[in-house]
């Protein structure tokens, strides 16, 4: 098997940086992704190596760590979940000094996590029972990768059922999972209402990946949905490559909207299926010397 390099993210974290600068100073997860690959000119091969646990694209994961530590460095922000946009400390960078990124921020999670710091001694028996739960920022990634872990554990049926759920969760009717083979794909159809007066009969497609998933599995699944509707959906666990999704908005082609990992994960958590979210207080104590000497 050929081995396959990719980026470093330190390779990738200018690139970041002019990514936004390109999009005009902000830009969604995905607009990032495709710029930053446009810069760097990573091939299609590349995009498709997975990580080791399969669960989704080194390049598109590494760029998520990226991400995060440049918001750690002050240079980006991200004013809402997917959003990321310039800090006026961004605004002015074009090359990242990444030795005093890596010494900031290395130097500020060092600081949180000893303020954050709980003392556990004598409950390790405990502790091993405890369901997993993401406590802090740091921890985001943890939660969604054992989420992630999760998926790609469940039969291929399963994931079907799974979907079918959540589109019945989103407001979806007369969800129907088919998952005949031989069907070009169609793992089943479902009605959405709009406004409680237009429906829209949507086929989709749900495919429990490991990796990237590339313009011929659109093609292919748009080609099983001619004359059977002009809507469609493609829901994995994976994410798509920039052919791909340039493949699903083709001018002239039925649309097909694609929903990726990061996606599923994040409905799962804003529907509470399987993921239940508990706002934690911390406990912060001053102590007043004064009160003590002048009572």
């Amino acid at each position: 098997m050929t081995h396959v390099s990719i980026p470093s993210k330190d390779e990738m974290t200018t690139p970041t940086v002019q990514a936004l600068h390109n999009l005009g100073g902000s830009g969604t997860n995905w607009e990032i992704f495709e710029e930053v690959v446009e810069i760097l000119g990573i091939t299609e091969e590349q995009l498709q190596k997975p990580l080791k646990n399969g669960s989704q694209s080194q390049v598109y994961y590494q760029l998520g760590w990226v991400r995060t530590w440049l918001k750690h460095y002050g240079l980006l922000e991200n004013t809402s979940r997917g959003l990321w946009a310039l800090t006026e400390k961004g605004q002015a960078t074009t090359e990242v000094d990444l030795a005093d990124m890596k010494k900031t921020v290395d130097a500020k999670l060092a600081a949180e996590k000893a303020a954050n710091a709980v003392d556990l001694s004598g409950a390790e028996d405990d502790i091993a029972n405890l369901p997993f739960i993401a406590e802090t920022e740091n921890e985001e990634s943890g939660w969604r990768d054992k989420i992630n872990e999760l998926l790609l554990q469940m039969s291929p049926s399963a994931f079907e059922r799974l979907c079918q759920r959540l589109l019945r969760e989103s407001g979806f009717t007369q969800v129907d999972v088919t998952g005949r083979s031989g069907d070009g794909g169609i793992d089943g159809v479902g009605v959405l209402r709009l406004a409680g007066f237009l429906s829209i009969r949507v086929l989709f497609q749900c495919k429990r990946y490991k990796g990237s998933i590339g313009a011929g599995v659109v093609r292919d699944f748009r080609g099983a949905m001619v004359g059977r509707t002009d809507k469609g959906l493609i829901v994995t666990t994976g994410n798509f490559t920039p052919a791909a999704q340039r493949e699903a908005t083709r001018d002239g082609a039925p649309e097909i909207d694609l929903v990726d990992g990061e996606q599923v994960i994040g409905k799962l958590k804003e529907l509470s299926l399987g993921v239940e979210t508990e706002e934690v207080v911390v406990e912060r104590v001053t102590i007043d010397p004064d009160f003590f000497a002048n009572i």
